[in-house]
């Protein structure tokens, strides 16, 4: 690992090769959200601590999930809740949708994904600059 990287070796290759091919309704999310046509910088499997997440954005500090059929399986929908409750801890907020929801019902998941990535986050006590009102 270079000075400077924060990331495993390991996990930013792994994101790389997650990068192509894109499932369909992860090209259709790219597409909206690619070079700030959204109005806020996404990134497209982002690596955080051990986890990748589908889509990024690091002004809101938002992990965007794109779930596929796999997801619904008992041993998989466990695994995504850990992992939910792993960056929930570290102060990232974590949305959900399915490719049916992305398919189906594209308008309102670009609605919801554009209103939480205006919801900022408040950084963790004791660090940053105090709020003034």
């Amino acid at each position: 690992m270079k000075k400077g990287d924060r990331h495993n070796p390991a996990i930013l290759e792994r994101a790389r090769d997650m990068r192509h091919p894109l499932t369909p309704s992860e090209a259709k999310v790219c597409a909206a959200v690619r070079n700030n046509r959204f109005g806020f910088k996404i990134r497209r499997q982002h690596p955080i601590g051990r986890c990748i997440a589908d889509f990024y954005c690091a002004q809101a500090k938002l992990v965007i999930e794109i779930d596929g059929d796999s997801h619904a399986a008992p041993d998989q929908a466990e695994y995504d809740a850990v992992r939910t409750e792993w960056l929930e801890q570290q102060g990232y907020r974590v949305i959900r949708f399915t490719n049916e929801d992305v398919v189906k019902r594209f308008d309102e998941v670009m609605r919801v994904m554009y209103g939480a990535c205006t919801v900022r986050t408040s950084p963790p006590a004791g660090r940053g600059r105090a709020e003034r009102g």
